[in-house]
């Protein structure tokens, strides 16, 4: 399936970040002809950018290959439930579809905690898939903090 694929490079940036150090975290944005515009991995303590998130950075490169704010029929791929700031951003940039792998329950943004596009100030809801990978994205994140710890 489609999806699945560009799950795999999400989860391929997701290894990256942890090789960096950083939460492994991935993200890619597609565009309506199936093509990756652009793909990042969280960035937080490399730029000591809070907003560095993976998606944050594949939103700002996507709209920036796009020359335009809006990715109107793009998708959205990522290894984890976005928060509370991507998500806000996903409805802003008018992602189309959102696909992603493992739930967050402690600060995830779509199905858990502030479930930004359940809000009546949210102007666009993206069309949402969960689950995606879910467990080899579970497995990295877990991998991750069992080796901080």
């Amino acid at each position: 399936m489609e999806f699945n694929t560009h799950m795999q490079q999400a989860l391929s940036e997701a290894r990256a970040a942890a090789k960096r150090g950083e939460v492994p975290v991935g993200a890619v944005v597609v565009d309506p002809s199936g093509v990756v515009v652009a793909a990042a991995g969280n960035r937080t303590r490399e730029l000591n950018d809070p907003t560095a998130h993976a998606e944050m950075l594949a939103l700002r490169a996507a709209c920036a290959a796009a020359g335009s704010e809006r990715l109107v029929d793009h998708a959205l791929y990522v290894t984890l439930e976005p928060c509370a700031m991507c998500a806000a951003a996903i409805a802003a940039a008018r992602v189309a579809r959102l696909y992603y792998g493992a739930s967050d329950p402690k600060s995830g943004g779509v199905a858990q905690g502030a479930r930004v596009f359940s809000h009546p100030q949210c102007h666009h809801v993206p069309e949402i898939f969960d689950g995606i990978a879910a467990a080899e994205s579970e497995a990295y994140l877990r991998a991750f903090f069992t080796a901080r710890r």
